[in-house]
């Protein structure tokens, strides 16, 4: 406990630093704003400033990108209440309540009741991390090859398999984001794998071009014929935001009821926080004595889910940085920056890096106080954003896209792998393929592989070393009920199926 407070107390030196709380706060803004505009998310911002962190050290590009990362879950709320937007798939369950309050007249109170349970459930969040932090250092010294193989191969199984849509699907993007990520030199014998004969691909494809193409050209193409949203003259002022001591007293159980689940499933590796703000949702409307009132307006339909998706960014990062394994795309873009910066997340990462991993801890704190110093007065600005159009935003966004990737080694051939990449992602989300995986099997993917082959070659080839040790065999366990789940599911939908085909009447 002492130590963690040492610890926490030296981050806050690290995330204070002039230089270090200017990007943090440049990534907040931008993360805040980003989360306002409807059709631009985290995904896609990070995607853009990828290349950025290749000119700033290790701990201000991590803080950045993170403040993108928790600032776009603020900015998001604001549209899903007051339009019914949900510019982000966790607020969709947000405007299910936010949006008639809005109608009501009480849509101040709604954004008031969002900020409180934001702070709220961060605050708890971050503090599991602190405190969850020495059992962390504790168990990282008896991570093996072995160990690192088997977690990895857990992260990749509940990436695919947990993934939107069709889990087939989901395995088969993260086999393509493998393919992608094992192109290049081999890290062991240093011979060139995949690079049909390009040069340029001798050091493998590109991350940011990959991300850029997927999360930034694809969404474009998808949506280039989309019709401009009509804006409603929605004004709103601080007094607005104030809720009434009732509101407060309707919203503080469903609050820290959303927190605690929150907090649960964001140590959970491919558990994004769509689930969570869904689950936190259910959970209230379960327990409510009268559950007719959700879908109203009731406040407890806004505090839950909010408070849930709030937590579980902020715990997301504990697998991620702890483990090495993201919990969803954006947390594996994250992760790929930390290899560009020749950082190795994983169980050793609080040892020998404490600056990033408690400046970060501290930049939490930091940023989601200036969140929320920013977003009451603000809130004016905020709405007249939701005002660009469209047709702008886009093109402006296509434009800093290729002149970031361009940016990074001057190279035309990363602006062609970003188009190429654009082109795979719109025809992979057309047939209702998600991209997400392949950032997942990209980044883990060659990590997997290069453990593998140092515990083969500790063991002399044998494979019984994954189940001889016991924290090895526990992820092997867990991975193979990961599958049998899926299987089961699957055979239970086939089922289910073909019982509704008996029980149909014949026509005709």
């Amino acid at each position: 406990m002492h130590q963690s407070l040492m610890d926490l107390w030296y981050g806050f030196g690290i995330a204070l630093q002039p230089g270090n709380f200017m990007w943090s706060v440049f990534g907040v803004l931008v993360g805040n704003l980003i989360g306002v505009l409807p059709g631009m998310g985290a995904l896609t911002t990070i995607s853009m400033l990828l290349p950025l962190t290749y000119a700033i050290p290790p701990v201000p590009a991590i803080l950045m990108l993170a403040g993108i990362f928790y600032g776009s879950q603020y900015g998001g709320a604001i549209g899903a209440i007051l339009l019914n937007l949900p510019s982000h798939p966790p607020h969709a369950v947000t405007c299910l309540d936010g949006y008639p309050m809005t109608q009501k007249g009480r849509g101040g109170a709604a954004l008031g009741i969002t900020m409180m349970a934001s702070f709220f459930a961060a605050s708890v969040g971050i503090a599991t991390m602190i405190f969850l932090s020495p059992l962390l250092v504790e168990v990282a010294f008896k991570f093996g090859p072995s160990e690192i193989c088997s977690i990895m191969l857990l992260g990749l199984l509940a990436g695919a398999t947990m993934s939107r849509g069709s889990p087939l699907k989901g395995v088969a993007m993260t086999l393509f984001g493998l393919l992608c990520g094992v192109v290049g030199t081999d890290v062991i014998s240093g011979t060139i794998r995949y690079s049909f004969d390009m040069a340029e691909l001798s050091d493998g494809v590109e991350l940011g071009a990959l991300c850029m193409g997927l999360f930034g050209i694809a969404d474009f193409l998808v949506s280039v014929n989309r019709h401009n949203i009509k804006i409603s003259d929605t004004k709103m002022s601080m007094k607005d935001m104030r809720p009434t001591r009732a509101e407060l007293k309707q919203a503080f159980w469903p609050m820290v009821r959303g927190t605690a689940v929150g907090t649960l499933f964001g140590a959970m590796p491919g558990t994004g926080p769509t689930i969570t703000t869904f689950i936190a949702y259910a959970i209230e409307r379960k327990i409510a004595k009268d559950p007719s009132r959700f879908g109203k307006g009731a406040i407890e339909g806004v505090a839950a889910p909010e408070a849930s998706a709030h937590s579980k960014t902020q715990v997301d990062f504990i697998p991620t940085m702890s483990l090495g394994i993201p919990g969803d795309a954006v947390m594996a873009l994250i992760l790929g920056a930390l290899i560009i910066k020749g950082v190795q997340p994983g169980p050793q990462l609080i040892t020998e890096h404490p600056d990033i991993f408690w400046g970060l801890i501290a930049s939490f704190w930091i940023g989601n106080v200036l969140l929320v110093i920013l977003n009451v007065p603000m809130i004016g600005v905020w709405v007249k954003m939701l005002r660009v159009p469209y047709k702008y935003l886009y093109p402006a966004a296509l434009f800093f896209i290729c002149v970031g990737v361009y940016s990074t080694k001057s190279s035309l051939f990363d602006v062609g792998e970003v188009a190429v990449f654009g082109i795979l992602g719109a025809i992979f989300l057309s047939l209702d393929f998600p991209v997400s995986p392949i950032v997942l099997g990209y980044v883990l993917g060659p990590m997997l592989e290069e453990n593998f082959r140092r515990a083969m070659l500790l063991s002399s080839g044998d494979l019984s070393v994954f189940l001889t040790r016991p924290i090895s065999a526990g992820f092997v366990g867990a991975s193979t009920l990961l599958v049998t789940f899926q299987l089961v599911a699957y055979a239970r939908r086939r089922l289910r199926a073909a019982e509704v085909l008996r029980t149909q009447p014949i026509s005709g």
